[in-house]
């Protein structure tokens, strides 16, 4: 099968071809900025339950690397939950056999660190307020009260990232 991408306006990116670019941060956290080191790694995730754990485990080895171990309990905690998100609601558009895989991403930026996970699906992140006897559900509060802010962008033409900034 050959992917033909379409034509996109300058800043629209895909989820066939989304990796930060030099110096990506999210809009909607561009006012938390501040100076120093930057940094990026990425990571493929497989459709496969064994991703989630290897997405912590790349996050932790990268905060490892880039000096960050006091952020690792939290991140951890936020890989954890944007990664389960993006493997078990951002996948289920695609049909048996053809599910592609989820990209994670680390961008750091002083003493920020944001995650990003894209995924195929148009569906928009929100937090959801179970009952009592309700499974599951609270993964975004989660992330919500681990990070200095999160959210999400479409992609085009379809896919969305879903992004948290820790410091």
């Amino acid at each position: 099968m050959i992917y033909v991408q379409p034509t996109l306006a300058p800043g629209q990116w895909t989820t066939f071809d989304w990796w930060p670019p030099v110096g990506w941060w999210p809009e909607a956290a561009r006012d938390l900025l501040t100076s120093g080191p930057s940094a990026s790694a990425t990571f493929v995730l497989p459709p496969t339950p064994s991703s989630v754990h290897a997405a912590r485990a790349f996050a932790m080895g990268a905060l490892s690397g880039w000096k960050l171990e006091e952020l690792t309990e939290n991140m951890e905690l936020v890989v954890s939950e944007l990664a389960t998100n993006a493997l078990r609601h951002g996948l289920h558009v695609s049909g048996p056999g053809t599910r592609p895989p989820v990209h994670m991403s680390l961008v750091r930026r002083g003493p920020l660190v944001t995650s990003a996970f894209t995924d195929p699906a148009s569906g928009v992140p929100e937090l959801r307020y179970p009952g009592p006897l309700d499974a599951g559900g609270l993964g975004l509060h989660i992330v919500e009260s681990l990070s200095l802010r999160w959210g999400w962008s479409a992609l085009a033409p379809q896919g969305k990232i879903v992004w948290a900034v820790l410091t």
